[in-house]
């Protein structure tokens, strides 16, 4: 286990720097609080307009302590609109002209809502998961770690996506199950029934994206990435999105299968490899309902909105809409890796459980 955490931590320091270095310099921003805000009514392509003139006080950078007054316009549609409140704290975009500091409002400061849903999630993990809870929070901070400074990084600078989500999805389910689980059979079979059923999930995910036409383009935020990186391949993208969305679900489904079986030969040694990969069949079974449901309803969860707007298309035209498409086959590419994993790491368990020994011994590996 220590070697592990050695070369999780090594590979966590040397992806740091590569992001950090090679990365655009990002535009300043600053934190103020709404002091006051009065509205402005004026006449624009002889419409009546309304705009807020919002006094702001300067929370910190430089000018810590500073009053400022910014412009904040008001379009009548709640997507653009950013509605302030006496006493909201906002974040600010700030150019700089020569001498003069101009300022925008970017948005309302929401960061200390999502810490304290972080705090109270991180307690809830460590108290009822213990010491697992402990190594599962490592594993989910080193896993969003790869996938900002690992897996970003090497699609901005090149490197084809499919290939890039892949390898991190191998890291990061490694990582996850030898943390979680030991390094042991157990978790061996896990990481290698997932790895097989993503890999199965990626080509199922091409070949959607072939044979449907999809062109990469399904939300408004591919459309700002292709402002700032037209050179990307977004179709390699859209099937990178599919096998990263679909990571979570079947590593636990594939830690679950695993563990079962594991926990079934040690009560029972004497279980054939067959009557092992039947014991994980059955578990699985009772799986698969259950967790492809659940991913199923995140996808529709996610996509409530445009499922709302079908009342307003013709059916026919709604069901073979890029975005639609896209939401479908993500959630169906899920839920048959779901249920690949099963019978995948059912074999591999069974076979390396029953003929590997309990824990992997280093010491003859010495001399």
């Amino acid at each position: 286990m220590k070697k592990i955490l050695f070369i999780i931590l090594t590979l966590f320091l040397f992806l740091i720097p590569a992001r950090a270095s090679d990365e655009p310099v990002v535009m300043p921003s600053q934190v103020g609080t709404v002091k006051n805000i009065e509205y402005i009514d004026y006449e624009e392509n002889n419409n009546i307009l309304t705009k807020q003139s919002v006094e702001i006080k300067l929370i910190n950078g430089e000018f810590k302590g500073n009053t400022i007054f910014v412009e904040n316009m008001l379009t009548g549609n709640p997507y653009y609109d950013i509605k302030l409140k006496k006493g909201a704290k906002v974040i600010l975009h700030v150019e700089q002209d020569e001498d003069t500091l101009s300022y925008s409002i970017e948005d309302i400061k929401r960061s200390d809502v999502l810490l304290w849903l972080s705090i109270i999630f991180c307690g809830l993990l460590i108290y009822v998961g213990r010491r697992k809870g402990f190594y599962s929070l490592v594993s989910i901070v080193l896993t969003c770690a790869l996938i900002y400074w690992g897996l970003a990084p090497m699609i901005l600078f090149g490197l084809n996506p499919v290939i890039a989500t892949i390898l991190i999805c191998l890291i990061s389910t490694a990582i996850t199950m030898y943390l979680v689980g030991g390094f042991n059979r157990k978790s061996t079979s896990a990481t290698i029934g997932c790895i097989l059923s993503l890999i199965l999930a990626g080509f199922m995910a091409f070949l959607t994206v072939k044979f449907a036409h999809l062109t990469g383009f399904a939300n408004e935020n591919s459309s700002y990435l292709y402002s700032a990186h037209p050179e990307l391949n977004f179709i390699s993208i859209t099937i990178s999105m599919m096998i990263l969305a679909t990571l979570g679900a079947v590593m636990d489904v594939g830690m679950s299968i695993a563990s079962t079986i594991n926990e079934i030969y040690t009560v029972d040694n004497s279980k054939t490899v067959k009557e092992l990969f039947v014991c994980g069949m059955n578990v699985g079974r009772d799986i698969i309902g259950t967790m492809a449901n659940t991913l199923i309803l995140v996808y529709i969860g996610g996509a409530l909105p445009l499922l709302l707007l079908s009342s307003n298309i013709d059916f026919y035209k709604f069901i073979n809409l890029n975005q639609v498409v896209t939401e479908i086959a993500s959630a169906l590419i899920g839920s048959s890796a779901i249920v690949i994993c099963v019978p995948i790491t059912a074999f591999v368990g069974s076979e390396l459980i029953k003929r590997m020994p309990e824990k992997f011994d280093f010491s003859k590996f010495k001399n």
